[in-house]
């Protein structure tokens, strides 16, 4: 009976410091030698350091933002991703930039994060206007709805030369993260934290509005700060980093399965786990063709992929 009390305590205390040492060796891994001359510590600081903590604030956020968006529609198979949340952002970016090309990186981050909570409530309107709701129609319109998205902002690039600048923003890459250009990315580290103060209200949200109801929780306001947390997430991520699939599908998906469905004991699991994977992929990504980087979004569209696929084998098998 000791070693059960006793295995969950050490758990996460063990993860933790198998995250902090991928994290570590993070801040060594790349293309420039840090001791081939006396500029090293300096890129150390200027480089290493920021990339790093972009790393796990991107990866924390967006994972955190799946969880989240899973509880409220009471889909597995939902996250920024696949219900045109991120596509939303890029559109706001995009049209911010060609209004006004001037507009400072802090403006830029709150028109992506309004158009992501606007999209992200077209999605769930669209939701609560059909009758049949299943695991794989309610992520089929999320996709589509991105899509459509996707295409019109496509569109809007061809349209005005601003293709290029468009596909950076879709690569998913901390290659230019450098000091002075990550610091936005601390404003998701509070959406974490409101996410651990709202978390009690969001699983119960999670269980249906009538449910919700029924113990006295105003189920809309719910449903409106849980939109409003990964929009400003996505956003965010979106306007310095770039697009993240299916990192919020992959990582709250396995918590649970190990976990269960509690959305408190999991956020620290889920932070870890998607801190753990976005370092992993940019690790990957940057030893497997030094000097040149694979866009962690590429690696993380394989591995989001493999786990999706594995996810409805496995609801199939249940039936």
């Amino acid at each position: 009976m000791r070693q059960t009390v006793l295995r969950p305590r050490v758990a996460l205390p063990a993860a933790g410091i198998g995250v902090a040492a991928l994290v570590i060796l993070s801040l060594f891994v790349g293309a420039y030698d840090l001791t081939a001359d006396d500029f090293g510590g300096e890129m150390f600081l200027i480089s290493r350091v920021p990339r790093t903590v972009a790393l796990v604030l991107a990866g924390c956020a967006m994972a955190v933002s799946g969880l989240i968006m899973q509880l409220l529609t009471q889909n597995r198979f939902v996250e920024p991703s696949t219900t045109g949340t991120s596509e939303w952002a890029a559109l706001g970016l995009l049209v911010t930039v060609l209004l006004v090309p001037t507009a400072s990186l802090p403006v830029r981050m709150i028109v992506a994060s309004v158009a992501a909570f606007a999209g992200t409530m077209v999605f769930i309107g669209i939701l609560q206007r059909i009758s049949l709701r299943s695991s794989l129609v309610v992520p089929l319109i999320g996709i589509m709805l991105g899509a459509v998205v996707s295409a019109f902002t496509t569109y809007l690039a061809v349209s005005t030369n601003s293709l290029q600048m468009l596909g950076t923003w879709f690569m998913g890459s901390f290659t230019s993260i450098v000091r002075g250009r990550y610091e936005v990315l601390w404003v998701v580290a509070i959406v974490v934290l409101l996410v651990f103060l709202y978390a009690d209200r969001i699983t119960v949200a999670g269980l249906g509005r009538d449910i919700a109801t029924s113990v006295g929780l105003d189920h809309t306001r719910v449903l409106l700060v849980g939109t409003a947390l990964v929009a400003v997430a996505t956003g965010v991520t979106t306007v310095v980093v770039g697009f993240l699939p299916f990192l919020g599908l992959v990582v709250p998906n396995l918590v649970s399965m190990w976990r269960g469905d509690n959305a408190r004991a999991n956020l620290p699991w889920v932070c870890l786990g998607g801190v753990a994977i976005v370092v992993v992929c940019d690790i990957v990504g940057r030893v497997i063709r030094m000097p040149f980087e694979v866009p962690v979004s590429m690696i993380l569209g394989v591995v989001g992929s493999a786990v999706f696929i594995t996810l409805l084998l496995r609801m199939r098998a249940r039936g």
